[in-house]
């Protein structure tokens, strides 16, 4: 352990560094707090707005406002960079991907590492993100790579017995009017792909490929080790601060306030002294307890689906109420969806796991 650690902080230090974070320019803490707040309320709001179609008047309001603001050029580059990030394939999300995994494990290999070890940490402890992080880019690359399930003039028959139609969201003998195929059950054209998948879930952009029938087992196990890896740094750093705290007998340091008062350390002093010693440190690990609780509410998401024998495609779809416009009898009830398709929880994951079975074994008339 470095002699920096061993030592406690001077009561000058202190009440210097008291007066420097109650100046106006050091709102760090609440404002840090508050950003994080806000895009975590942001996200959730915008989740569920969009599922009840509440935002829809509110954002077209909002272009229209920003119309008048923003320049017509600046208009038609931002719609470019749109167009291109989001409606075509490109490998852009999968080089931020790597570079902010890349970042992070860097942080983690040059300053926690090596504290930690000071500390005497367990070194299977510190190794385990390592661990996470290479079955992460194996599934990655494999999500990334793999066919999702290409639906073909060639293998067209073979995946229409596949799935029962359920008539609300798919119906029978119904054909994609781009492609010109008959589409099987729980199939979708993937606009950005340009191609029919078969079980269709959703496009990832940050995979640059489709999630469906052949990769939808890759991609779960991809989202479980990505959000473990997280959950793992968040709390190794964490518990490093917390045992460099202890160690350094800094929560029984007092100072004297600007009224002239000994004051014991309290917890927002402690943070924000952390903070101006470990920047970086402190830093990323609010950078991955966010990404924590992101990803931690996805995975639940998907783990639902999973369970459920569900799409992203189908939940959205049959929560919108977004059914093919198929033509029906005027005196006709409008059908509501129904999840056909759940056969209990080890069937569903041995559709994921192993969809080879369903597809050439046992198949659903």
């Amino acid at each position: 352990m470095s002699e920096k650690m061993r030592q406690g902080i001077h009561p000058s230090v202190v009440a210097t560094l008291f007066l420097f974070l109650c100046s106006p320019r050091m709102d760090f803490l609440v404002l840090f707090v508050f950003y994080l707040t806000l895009v975590l309320i942001s996200g959730v709001m915008i989740c569920v707005c969009s599922k009840t179609g509440y935002l829809k008047g509110p954002v077209r309001r909002g272009t229209q406002i920003f119309s008048y603001i923003i320049p017509e050029c600046l208009q038609r580059a931002m719609l470019r960079l749109h167009h291109y990030l989001f409606h075509t394939q490109n490998r852009t999300f999968i080089l931020l991907h790597l570079t902010l995994q890349g970042m992070v494990y860097a942080e983690y290999t040059w300053e926690i590492f090596g504290y930690c070890q000071q500390l005497e940490f367990s070194l299977y402890y510190l190794l385990l993100p390592y661990l996470l992080l290479i079955v992460n880019l194996v599934f990655f690359t494999l999500s990334s790579v793999t066919n999702p399930g290409t639906v073909t003039k060639a293998n067209e028959l073979l995946l229409l017995p596949v799935y029962e139609f359920d008539e609300v969201l798919f119906p029978k003998n119904m054909r994609c009017s781009t492609c010109g195929l008959r589409k099987p059950a729980r199939s979708k054209h993937c606009a950005v792909c340009n191609r029919c998948v078969h079980r269709f879930d959703h496009h990832c952009v940050w995979m640059n490929n489709c999630i469906g029938a052949w990769n939808a087992r890759y991609f779960l196990i991809y989202l479980l080790t990505l959000t473990a890896s997280a959950v793992t740094m968040a709390v190794v750093s964490a518990v490093f601060l917390v045992r460099l705290v202890v160690v350094s007998g800094l929560y029984q340091e007092t100072y004297v306030d600007d009224l002239g008062h000994l004051q014991v350390m309290d917890t927002i002093f402690l943070i924000q002294y952390l903070y101006l010693t470990f920047p970086r440190i402190v830093f990323m690990l609010g950078f991955v307890m966010m990404l924590s609780l992101l990803l931690g509410g996805y995975l639940c998401f998907v783990l639902y689906l999973t369970a459920t024998n569900q799409t992203t495609n189908e939940w959205y779809r049959g929560h919108q109420g977004c059914c093919p416009h198929v033509a029906r009898p005027p005196s006709a009830h409008p059908q509501v969806y129904q999840n056909i398709h759940s056969h209990g929880l080890w069937s569903n994951l041995r559709e994921i796991f192993l969809p080879a079975a369903v597809h050439y074994g046992g198949k659903k008339k």
